[in-house]
């Protein structure tokens, strides 16, 4: 029993190594990690954030970006060492090491007389048949005085039990320490192996608590539930809820459901207005509860929001009996949700509104990227996805995250975008837009366009702005990315592409900022989350609506940017047969094309049949109005001359066929039958800008806004 409660008293220890490994390690890289990080302002300072108040640093929100999972699981992990460290300093002064002198309460090198003389006392204080122990005194009290409700067997029985302990304690403890000091076998044995008895065997135990050593009993039966419970039962849960939920989400945390949805109301068609009506029937927006309190105020919102809903004003009251005849109710109260954040209705929902309002938002970002995979999707013969409900799905995004109104990107004007573009900036309106029309700056290209300080006078002098005013315009319009794309089409160790060639395609999407930042937040004040940046690089042909690759670029994590580009550049050299000095060489290159704000996307497809393709190459943005990129590609497919086909299918693209065209063709404007019905074609009077380049490559720098992207190519 001993020398099992003395390696049951190793168990914290044990368990506090087992802790202390891995904790302390991730508790420095974690805090040297903090100490470096820099504390860089990513998100927009103008006066329209700072007063919707998701940046704000109060005290809840630090306690709130502090109370992470990790961090909190990583404090309680301490706390549990701490309770360990304390109770293993309280066990350590309990385990008593035989050392005689100081039992016997001498100095080490007594002498014998003092010795004597000290046992002589601890024997009159602790012998049990001169004076048992003090507790045997009260015990006896105790006992007597309840002498008629006890046998005398019984009384017997309790009283010797201090006797017992005291004898235990003489016998172990100051007879023993006692005759180590005065035999002299015994204090030599002591003197050499620290023990009258000699030298003591080597003891090994297990480092488990009492009750797992003494299986018997009630601990036999605990401890069989405790393996069960922990080995089989704990298991069998946590599949079980991840199973449930793997079954009903997808990875993105999307509902199976609302993929099923997404996917059969997509039509090849469909213009933004139309995109609404499919972005509504997410299951997530299903299960928002219709309440008979919610009639009333979304009776007062339809009746604001009624110009957007795209009804028949001939025929008003039929149109408006048959919005709210829609089934489920859901439909109704998230589309009207949606136009009150597009119109800037929200202030005011009564409370409850405000939380389903809030959650419409929260999960829009999200449902509109599955949304957009969805759109992307291959559905054709040649295994292509359709462009214009992924543009649609874009311009969308990009109204909800600047609460602006779908129709207001309709062209007006000079302007392909409409005033779209004008409204996201702070404290614009229609009038102000008008107002600066009348001199001579028309489009948001013009506004840009110009310098500072002519922006600055026309703000002020015409469009009636402070100089506070002015000053939230420029940090905006600083923050705004400006988008340059370098596109090159090859083929691997080959000159031309030929049919059934595997393609790689190359593209370097660079990010500026008049602020010089590279990943940033965007300015959306009446978004009331924090949204990060996202771009899409998508390879269509506009003239038959076709998607033939596309891929979702960010620019906030460096970090895996550089993993991805390293990646890539090495397997791409090594499939071309380059050297490592080269393969070192182009991926230190790329390195430091990604550390200065550039991301590189690489995509494979399979050429097409032999003939001339016209491409164009798209660069959306989902947070901002008027920032997209397009750029012309043309691709020419030769006849199979070469034995056999090359490479196979590949999983980072579609299973499509492309090529790419280097000769020069005439150029001629095309009419785009798969416009926005909100964008209109921009006129194309400039052949050297708009001339798509040859052989495969195509670059663009100049600034295009998002209804460019609906316009036709050239042939």
């Amino acid at each position: 029993m001993a020398a099992s409660g003395e390696t049951s008293a190793l168990f914290p220890i044990f368990i506090l190594t087992l802790m202390a490994l891995p904790l302390v390690p991730y508790t420095m890289f974690k805090l040297c990690r903090a100490a470096s990080k820099e504390t860089k302002v990513i998100n927009c300072q103008c006066s329209s954030c700072y007063r919707s108040g998701k940046y704000r640093k109060s005290i809840f929100k630090k306690i709130s970006n502090f109370s992470t999972y990790s961090n909190l699981t990583l404090l309680l992990l301490w706390v549990v060492m701490a309770v360990l460290v304390y109770y293993i300093k309280h066990i350590s002064q309990e385990i008593q090491v035989f050392e005689p002198f100081s039992i016997l309460g001498l100095e080490p090198g007594a002498a014998d007389a003092d010795i004597k003389k000290a046992y002589r006392r601890l024997s009159i204080q602790y012998h049990p048949d001169k004076n048992p122990d003090p507790g045997y005194y009260n015990y006896c009290q105790y006992h007597l005085s309840r002498w008629f409700l006890l046998q005398e067997y019984h009384f017997h029985i309790h009283i010797l039990f201090p006797l017992a302990e005291a004898n235990k304690y003489f016998v172990e403890f100051i007879a023993k320490a006692y005759e180590a000091l005065t035999d002299p076998v015994a204090r030599e044995n002591y003197e050499k192996y620290g023990h009258p008895d000699g030298r003591q065997g080597i003891q090994m135990g297990i480092a488990l608590p009492q009750f797992l050593l003494n299986i018997d009993g009630t601990s036999g039966g605990i401890l069989l539930l405790g393996i069960v419970g922990v080995c089989i039962i704990l298991p069998l849960m946590m599949a079980v809820i991840y199973l449930s939920r793997s079954s009903k989400y997808t990875g993105n945390y999307v509902m199976h459901q609302t993929l099923y949805a997404y996917y059969y109301f997509m039509k090849p068609s469909l213009a933004p207005s139309k995109i609404m009506d499919v972005f509504i029937k997410a299951a997530e927006y299903m299960e928002i509860p219709v309440r008979r309190s919610d009639a009333e105020p979304l009776q007062k919102l339809f009746l604001s929001v009624r110009s957007e809903l795209n009804l028949d004003l001939k025929n008003i009251k039929q149109e408006q009996a048959k919005f709210w005849k829609q089934h489920p109710p859901a439909l109704v109260k998230t589309e009207l949700l949606i136009q009150a954040q597009l119109t800037r209705e929200a202030g005011a929902l009564p409370p409850a509104l405000q939380a389903d309002f809030r959650r419409m938002l929260q999960l829009a970002p999200r449902l509109l990227e599955e949304l957009m995979k969805m759109a992307v999707t291959p559905r054709t013969s040649q295994g292509h996805g359709w462009l214009r409900p992924a543009i649609g799905v874009v311009e969308l995004s990009q109204c909800i995250i600047q609460a602006v109104p779908l129709s207001a990107r309709k062209p007006i004007g000079g302007s392909t975008e409409g005033i779209a573009p004008f409204l996201q900036l702070p404290h614009f309106s229609e009038a102000v837009v008008k107002k600066i029309a009348r001199k001579k700056v028309r489009t948001f290209e013009d506004l840009i366009d110009i310098t500072p300080e002519e922006r600055t006078e026309l703000l002020t002098q015409v469009g009636g702005f402070s100089d506070d005013e002015t000053k939230d315009v420029e940090l905006v319009l600083n923050m705004m990315p400006s988008i340059t794309v370098d596109v090159v089409c090859e083929t691997e160790g080959e000159e031309g592409i030929q049919e059934g060639d595997i393609v790689t395609l190359h593209a370097w999407i660079t990010l500026q900022r008049g602020n010089g930042l590279i990943g940033a937040l965007p300015h959306a004040p009446y978004y009331p989350f924090h949204k990060e940046e996202s771009f899409w690089l998508v390879l269509a042909d506009p003239v038959s609506n076709e998607v033939w690759l596309s891929q979702k670029v960010t620019f906030m994590d460096e970090a895996a940017a550089l993993t991805a580009v390293s990646k890539a550049i090495q397997e791409s050299k090594e499939g071309s047969g380059a050297t490592t000095k080269e393969i070192n060489q182009a991926v230190k290159e790329a390195v430091e094309k990604v550390r200065k704000g550039l991301r590189l996307v690489m995509a494979k497809f399979q050429a097409p049949a032999e003939g001339n393709y016209n491409l164009t190459c798209y660069c959306l943005c989902d947070s901002w109005i008027g920032c997209d990129k397009k750029s012309g590609l043309k691709l020419k497919v030769f006849k199979r001359s070469r034995a056999g086909t090359r490479g196979a299918v590949v999983e980072e693209g579609p299973s499509v066929e492309d090529g790419i065209d280097e000769e020069e063709e005439e150029e001629e404007e095309v009419q785009d039958d798969y416009e926005s019905e909100y964008s209109e074609d921009e006129e194309e009077n400039d052949p050297k800008k708009n001339a798509a380049a040859p052989n495969g490559v195509a670059h663009e720098k100049e600034r295009s806004s998002n209804s460019e992207h609906s316009d036709s190519d050239e042939d």
